[in-house]
């Protein structure tokens, strides 16, 4: 067992099995020593987390929904890379909150894949961020995530 897969043992996280795209692009994409991944939905028992961040889903929802984007990511780079012992650094997240216009907790839903990122790498997991608010997601999705992570070369 890898060291990441120690500590995601340790966090009672299983990773799922990476989402297929559901348009014209791939999960992932390497260049040179640096993984992009695709912006990525929030399932929670294979369900999509779906609605708007003050309208109809609460913000420690909108929290959940961001961690399980966070764990999607994770599942892609592992399927990617083969072993997430190869992540150097989380180097960006790309936070997208499906929100009302007067809803301003954007930084907090996001928080949860961020908070997730340290959890799993440590110093490793810290890294820059947005957090926008937008009025639509694709299918209704409530928060989306997308990553720019720094491997390590094979």
């Amino acid at each position: 067992m890898s060291d990441i897969d120690t500590r995601l043992a340790e966090l009672g996280l299983v990773l799922p099995e990476p989402a297929a795209p559901v348009a014209a692009y791939v999960p992932v994409m390497l260049a040179g020593n640096v993984a992009h991944v695709s912006g990525q939905l929030p399932f929670i028992d294979g369900q999509l987390v779906t609605g708007r961040l003050g309208e109809d889903v609460e913000l420690e929802r909108g929290i959940v929904a961001a961690q399980a984007c966070g764990v999607m990511i994770l599942a892609q780079l592992k399927a990617a890379l083969g072993s997430l012992d190869r992540v150097e650094q989380i180097v960006k997240l790309g936070g997208f909150v499906n929100s009302v216009g007067s809803f301003t907790d954007q930084p907090k839903v996001i928080n949860g894949a961020s908070e997730l990122m340290m959890a799993v790498f440590g110093d490793a997991g810290r890294h820059a961020r947005s957090a926008v608010g937008v009025p639509v997601l694709p299918l209704g999705a409530a928060v989306e995530v997308d990553a720019v992570v720094s491997v390590k070369p094979v």
